[in-house]
């Protein structure tokens, strides 16, 4: 057996195939600078998520302990926020996207970074969000690594573990993941096609060239592991037709994410702890749509970044995604002046 097919069969045998923690994330390239990345957010018990729009020039705090990270936005977002507390992914007026996923094994602080200026796991994502326009930006405040990261447990004590990917308009990605304190990095353009939990990028990424060998025409792997569907949004999502049309783009990679998805209330005897997918997102970084997609709705529906008014003094603005089941198409107008959320600190 070649190095490398034993490699990746090893690392599949060592992950159970019905993972607790899934979340599927694609990067779809069509044409004209078209570039949608999409995710699913995947639990095991329903996590309420609301679309917001924070303006420009906006005074933050990462955390409500003494001497966390302070800022004031230079660019004006769009979050998803879980429970109303706490900011998952986005994307930003400049085409930047990031996207929070779960991790088993992330340690994100040491004894060499704890005392750091505190950084919650609420903020982070809107910190990065805010504050840079490019990959390049996020990666250099990240290798620069001014903070210590953390954050408040939920769904009864379960803990963010969390990696990350950012894309941005010109299509450059990284993959982010905490080690024991340190940060890895993982760059790339044309390669970064999906990714989804544990294990490691570079492992991940052996178990995907393991199956890009054997070719998915007519076979690829069906189960709900990270590894699994890694590989099905690899293989589909470069093998779908290119488009440069906005509308058309958005079903390509809803399709595309389907097929890595996990059937809501899916169950299995004995594994209380499977997830389903809860909703999708889908973030043109062209056109500035984000698309928001709840499990449970009819529609499926987006914002348009630039039909909203992310100026300085601007109103933070909402929608209720539990009120809005059966919209299609644009729902910027459905977007009410809110006050900022309360982060879960």
């Amino acid at each position: 057996m070649k190095k490398g097919l034993f490699l990746a069969a090893a690392i599949v045998a060592g992950v159970s195939p019905q993972s607790a923690d899934a979340c599927t994330r694609i990067i779809y390239q069509g044409n004209d600078s078209l570039y949608i990345i999409g995710r699913s957010l995947d639990w095991k018990t329903p996590i309420p998520t609301n679309v917001y729009v924070y303006p420009r020039g906006m005074a933050k705090q990462g955390s409500d302990r003494p001497g966390a990270v302070t800022w004031t936005s230079k660019y004006g977002a769009v979050y998803a926020v879980g429970y109303d507390g706490g900011v998952t992914e986005g994307m930003n007026e400049k085409g930047l996207s990031i996207n929070g996923l779960f991790c088993k094994g992330t340690v994100y602080d040491n004894d060499t970074t704890i005392n750091r200026p505190p950084m919650s796991l609420a903020m982070f994502t809107a910190w990065l969000l805010d504050m840079n326009a490019t990959t390049d930006e996020v990666i250099a405040v990240l290798r620069e690594h001014n903070f210590s990261l953390s954050g408040a447990t939920f769904d009864d004590g379960t803990v963010s573990a969390l990696h990350w990917g950012v894309t941005d308009a010109t299509g450059h990605s990284a993959v982010v993941e905490f080690n024991h304190g340190d940060i890895n990095i993982y760059e790339g353009t044309t390669d970064m096609h999906a990714m989804t939990n544990d294990p490691s990028w570079p492992q991940m990424q052996a178990i995907v060239s393991y199956w890009e060998k054997i070719g998915g025409r007519n076979m690829l792997p069906g189960t709900v592991s990270s590894p699994d569907r890694c590989v099905r949004a690899t293989y589909f999502v470069t093998h779908v037709e290119k488009t440069g049309d906005a509308d058309l783009g958005a079903s390509i990679a809803r399709t595309v994410l389907f097929n890595s998805c996990v059937p809501y209330t899916y169950t299995v005897e004995g594994e209380p702890n499977v997830s389903s997918t809860q909703w999708r997102s889908f973030s043109n970084l062209r056109d500035l749509r984000y698309y928001f997609d709840l499990a449970v709705s009819n529609g499926f529906y987006y914002v348009d970044l630039n039909k909203c008014d992310l100026r300085p003094g601007a109103s933070v603005m909402k929608i209720d995604t539990s009120k809005l089941l059966n919209a299609c198409g644009d729902q910027t107008t459905m977007l009410q002046p809110v006050p900022p959320f309360t982060p879960m600190y």
